[in-house]
């Protein structure tokens, strides 16, 4: 499916800066329009094509500009989750420690002196 046949000619354009990483005031500018209209545009882009957020959206543009499906068959899925079995067997063998643990003092408070010796040593101890 053509991404065209979706969205209008200023939506497209937008869509496919979105799925190339551009913000949405580099699209501004990169248009010659405002921010507030590049976010209608946005708001418009998401309810077309059913999503919320720019990285479904960058998915769906190349999915679509590409013509990638986006349904697996069964041989794909058991591919992908043989991929992610090996994957995460190296990741985890790969590595001699697994999990580090991080002990925390209990929070102390700081408490600031009226005395200006003890407000200098503060300051020298704590770099303020």
């Amino acid at each position: 499916m053509n991404p065209a046949a979706v969205l209008t000619k200023r939506e497209t354009q937008i869509a496919e800066l979105f799925a190339w990483g551009a913000a949405k005031k580099e699209v501004a500018d990169h248009l010659n329009i405002s921010e507030c209209t590049v976010n209608n545009h946005a708001i418009n882009i998401y309810e077309k094509i059913g999503c919320g957020k720019v990285n479904e959206l960058s998915a769906w543009w190349f999915c679509t500009r590409y013509d990638i499906s986006f349904d697996l068959s069964p041989l794909r899925r058991v591919a992908a989750a043989l991929t992610v079995v090996l994957l995460m067997f190296a990741e985890y063998s790969l590595r001699t420690e697994f999990v580090r643990f991080r002990h925390r003092q209990p929070n102390t408070h700081v408490r600031l002196h009226k005395g200006r010796k003890r407000n200098e040593e503060f300051n020298a101890l704590y770099n303020v």
